[in-house]
């Protein structure tokens, strides 16, 4: 890493970044079995950032060892509800305190502005893990009367309980490394399980720091364990392993199939939050002066690799050409650059390998016959900077409008009636999420009815809440992240009957 990048730094986050780091299992740091590192890169210059062990299934089979032995018969499983609660309470605590180190390093390994990581990423990261916590001692059962006519007479005391599913296998990607690492957690913790989390390859560092404040916290060797390596290898293995209860996985669609034929070797269960093509809906009675600002934020956010991004936005044509021109305005407004200067509001994508794919798909859409309004183009020779994108002339068919890009391109498309925007927004192997802009609250609701959407934002868009279940329709997944119904996911139902007359 350059001097002119560290200057300003947090010191910590860059005197972690210069270390070789390891993974911890059961409660040690360790490097990989093969002795195999790899190399991260900062985005916004193409150069190493940083190296993490190269785990592979051997390291895999080590962590779910240590995870079950936790499990079976560690002090995890003795703990008190409220025990469990206050832990997790001091892991958000200590995140808190490090809250500049953890933007920072995001930031660095992630891309994204410095200032976005340090109000939302790291805050809300915090308020989960805060969240789950307090429901350590609300996972609760049911009494539950019971009429057996083959028994009459007979008397019953029948419950239920809710208990832990058991080893979980994590896997989060990079788009939001920190806060996908606190969701994931968070409700596992909180229902008692024990976890093997594999971040991302491009992005692990943020998991790591974590690692060594959930053991400043005071949990128990193997109940988190942290595997850092390659989806194809490690990531592969953790769904594939027969002692394994249950996978989490954050991610692409393709990715997401994989892992439920991996799966079928033990049944393992399994929730998947995937991608989307998310439609936004500008309506004739919509305030644009709110609504086009509010599109331009759902597609720009986070340089449009946002999985709930809303790339598809349908214009009233009454409308059509104010919304160009305005959130053509807005793109070009932005700020793109490195995410630790000052005043940068869009940084650079992920990877070469994002950028390959987003220009692909760009140079797709014009060759179909779309046109850019602005953007469309690299931005320089070093890191991976694109502009912000607003393309029209689009169709249904077009691949830029049926397939995640998952950067910062948007297609505006024009409808006419209400019944035909509901056909365009719903007609998509997703239904992750959706917008609709309107000053008509019966015309919201009816909207918002007819959308095949996990989330839908009126008036609003990527608002985000601990409380507020977060998942998909259709090819976006299945399960919710956030909320109770996230418990419900690390949880097992078991019915109790005891005859007592």
């Amino acid at each position: 890493m350059t001097t002119s990048v560290a200057s300003h730094l947090d010191r910590t986050a860059l005197n972690f970044v210069e270390r070789t780091h390891k993974m911890l299992i059961n409660g040690q740091w360790v490097g990989a079995a093969s002795g195999m590192t790899f190399p991260t890169y900062n985005p916004a210059t193409g150069q190493v950032l940083s190296h993490a062990a190269e785990g592979d299934k051997a390291d895999v089979d080590a962590a779910v060892r240590a995870a079950r032995e936790a499990f079976d018969h560690g002090p995890w499983r003795k703990f008190t509800a409220s025990e469990r609660g206050r832990m997790i309470w001091k892991l958000a605590d200590l995140l808190e305190q490090h809250t500049e180190e953890f933007a920072t390093l995001e930031s660095l390994d992630n891309g994204k502005p410095l200032a976005v990581a340090r109000v939302a990423d790291v805050p809300l990261a915090v308020d989960l893990l805060r969240y789950m916590a307090g429901w350590t001692t609300k996972i609760e059962g049911n009494t539950i009367p019971i009429s057996v006519p083959y028994t009459p007479g007979a008397r019953y005391h029948a419950f239920s309980l809710r208990e832990p599913v058991g080893v979980v296998a994590q896997v989060i990607p990079w788009n939001f490394p920190l806060l996908m690492a606190a969701w994931k957690i968070g409700p596992a913790l909180a229902a008692g399980c024990t976890i093997v989390l594999k971040p991302a390859e491009q992005t692990p560092l943020t998991a790591i720091r974590l690692g060594e404040l959930i053991q400043e916290a005071g949990f128990p060797a193997g109940v988190v364990n942290i595997v850092t390596g390659f989806g194809e290898t490690a990531g592969a293995a953790l769904a594939a392993h027969p002692d394994v209860d249950k996978i989490a996985f954050t991610g692409s669609t393709e990715v997401g199939k994989l892992i439920v034929h991996a799966a079928t070797g033990n049944l393992k269960k399994v929730t998947l939050e995937l991608g989307g093509k998310s439609p936004n809906v500008i309506m004739k009675d919509a305030d644009l002066d709110i609504a086009i600002p509010g599109a331009a934020s759902a597609i720009f956010f986070n340089h449009g690799q946002c999985c709930c991004a809303g790339s598809r936005l349908y214009v009233h044509k009454s409308h059509f050409d104010k919304v160009v021109e305005g959130i053509s305005d807005e793109a070009k407004k932005i700020c793109v650059g490195p995410g630790w200067e000052p005043g940068t509001q869009l940084g650079p994508l992920v990877s070469e390998e994002q950028l390959r794919r987003v220009k692909g798909y760009i140079d797709a859409g014009l060759v179909e016959g779309a046109c850019a309004s602005t953007g469309g183009r690299q931005i320089g020779d070093t890191g991976y900077f694109v502009e912000p994108t607003v393309m029209i002339n689009t169709h249904k068919d077009m691949k830029v409008v049926r397939e995640e890009i998952f950067g910062p391109v948007v297609t505006v498309m024009k409808y006419d009636t209400l019944e035909e925007v509901i056909e365009l927004s719903n007609e998509s192997t997703y239904g992750l999420a959706a917008g609709i802009w309107t000053n008509n609250l019966a015309r919201a609701h009816q909207l918002a009815a007819a959308m095949r959407a996990g989330t839908v934002w009126v008036n609003c868009y990527n608002i985000f809440d601990a409380a507020l279940p977060f998942g998909g329709y259709k090819e976006s997944g299945w399960g919710r992240e956030m909320g109770h119904n996230a418990i419900d996911a690390y949880t097992e139902t078991k019915a109790v009957c005891m005859k007592v007359a």
